[in-house]
């Protein structure tokens, strides 16, 4: 049996029926051993697009989605989308190919240290020198993918490694391993846990992306629910928890200053669940700021931005389940003052809508009401970069789980419609819209192809201001002067239309919504050019 079809009768064990890549001739034995399998292979036009959607794709299923590149350039393009689902915590596992091991033609004609570049942004990163060991490396890669926290392993295989022929006695290895449960804390650690929120007067619960798992929304939803305790989100961990529950304060949209504080400052503990440091943190987590039990699978990594006193770790779904099932004693717990600061603060963002009014294009508190009241409770809206997530972090109710996918952690231009892509892919009955600055879209044209090829119906709306608007925001609000940050752009309905997909050109906030309305009616791919500003003066309100 040859080596790269070991390596796919692997993967096919391991439940891959994707793999997302971009081609490279010392990938072509593995190329040839997938077209002979049971396994989807999806041509992106970027290396960048096949790691995000395998992220995504790991992100909605829990499972490690698979990209595949060759060598030198093609694994430098990887880097920032591996980063990505590193910090993120999505399951990936990416390969790359490389040239022979031995007697090698080219010498060093595109060869760098891949490995060596890949395992700061991995949790693995190695290369398969044997094909007798193809087996137990695929084996631990997706353990190491799929354990907590889950991220992105790299794995190189070298072209004359792919091509050899492995003994028979190694060809299919019968690699009947029990899955891995999660540990979960012993009874000492959830007593512990108890006695502390029952001293408590008034605890909260922060949810983290961390708690993105289906048995931890059905557990932590409960207790919430059960308890009528108050609750917010870190931006990443938005759509957990039904948005539109009573007991809902919105999310950590800014790291200080934010309307939530008001509500969360009458709290005197923060049970801070699946939150993780690479989350734009809230000060109210800090050295100085609410005391804060850390609930998650991994411990905390204690920081003046993030200072828990106590860590309870294991699974968070079982901890949960626990709390459930035990009668704590909340006659002590006192949320009316929380709860009338959220009236407030509910007032507020509904109030600060009319301050638009006077603006004849689109700004980003009426965007936000515009795509609630279009968008169904299951829809799935993706973001890329750019200041309008804030807005859409406060502003957004997000009813399911991954219903709005933001990236906050490497907050990497790009991120919204490579998902979007995946997102639908997984979710054809779903309406996915995408929103992205002009500037994201212009950076990574490319795979607008790879939509229309794959007849994909979604929208992409493009928030045009000829700028890069959240750093020239940032410039006028640090008070420097304007410079550097303008430029030019396509006729995107044109644009649109020479990749085959439908184009809408919108300068009127007031025709918006009935043009995203009309396109979740149409087939394939279309594109809105919406004109669109930030608000002056440089306060978020």
């Amino acid at each position: 049996m040859k080596a790269s079809d070991l390596f796919v009768k692997i993967l096919e064990l391991k439940w891959v029926d994707t793999i997302y890549w971009v081609p490279g001739e010392e990938n072509l034995d593995l190329l040839d051993s997938i077209g002979n399998s049971s396994i989807n292979l999806i041509l992106t036009r970027n290396e960048q697009t096949a790691v995000f959607m395998a992220a995504t794709y790991g992100r909605f299923t829990g499972k490690p989605g698979v990209a595949l590149a060759t060598l030198g350039p093609g694994a430098t393009n990887m880097m920032t989308w591996v980063a990505y689902a590193q910090l993120w915590g999505m399951p990936v596992i990416v390969i790359t190919g490389q040239k022979p091991q031995n007697h090698s033609k080219q010498w060093a004609f595109q060869i760098i240290d891949v490995v060596g570049m890949m395992k700061p942004v991995t949790k693995y990163a190695t290369s398969i020198v044997s094909g007798a060991r193809i087996p137990y490396i695929l084996e631990n890669a997706f353990r190491i993918a799929e354990e907590e926290k889950p991220g992105a392993v790299h794995l190189e295989l070298p072209e004359d490694i792919a091509g050899e022929e492995v003994d028979d006695a190694h060809s299919i290895v019968d690699l009947k391993v029990q899955k891995i449960r999660r540990p979960v804390p012993d009874e000492k650690a959830i007593l512990n846990l108890i006695g502390e929120l029952e001293k408590a007067k008034s605890p909260v619960i922060l949810i983290g992306s961390g708690a993105n798992r289906k048995r931890v929304t059905k557990y932590l939803t409960k207790f919430i629910e059960k308890h009528n305790i108050p609750y917010f989100t870190s931006q990443m961990g938005k759509w957990v928890v039904n948005g539109n529950q009573n007991s809902c304060l919105g999310t950590a949209a800014l790291t200080s200053g934010d309307y939530i504080h008001d509500a969360l400052a009458e709290s005197d503990l923060v049970l801070s669940v699946g939150y993780d440091n690479a989350e734009k943190p809230t000060d109210m987590l800090g050295i100085n700021g609410t005391p804060v039990i850390n609930i998650n699978f991994v411990k905390s990594n204690f920081d003046y931005v993030y200072s828990p006193y106590l860590d309870v770790i294991g699974d968070l779904g079982n901890i949960f389940w626990h709390l459930c099932e035990h009668d704590i004693d909340s006659s002590n717990w006192d949320f009316e003052k929380i709860y009338e600061i959220n009236e407030v603060n509910k007032k507020k963002i509904a109030d600060n809508l009319k301050l638009e009014d006077d603006f004849p294009y689109m700004m980003p508190r009426k965007l936000c009401n515009d795509m609630r009241e279009v968008m169904g409770d299951e829809d799935i809206l993706t973001l890329d970069n750019g200041l309008y997530k804030v807005w859409f972090a406060r502003n957004y109710p997000a009813r399911h789980p991954n219903t709005l996918l933001l990236d906050n952690a490497l907050a990497t231009m790009w991120a919204g419609y490579a998902s979007a892509m995946e997102a639908k892919r997984l979710n054809p009955d779903k309406n996915v819209v995408c929103i992205t600055g002009d500037g994201g879209i212009v950076m990574n044209l490319w795979d607008l192809e790879t939509i229309v090829r794959m007849k994909l119906d979604m929208t992409i709306v493009v928030l045009n201001n000829n700028s890069y608007g959240m750093i020239k925001w940032k410039q006028e609000w640090g008070w420097f002067d304007e410079f550097g940050l303008d430029f030019g752009n396509p006729d995107f309905v044109q644009m649109a239309e020479s990749f085959g997909a439908r184009g809408y050109k919108v300068q009127k906030k007031e025709d918006f919504k009935s043009v995203l309305e009309k396109t979740l009616t149409e087939k394939g791919l279309k594109i809105i050019d919406l004109d669109f500003d930030y608000p002056e003066g440089g306060e978020i309100k």
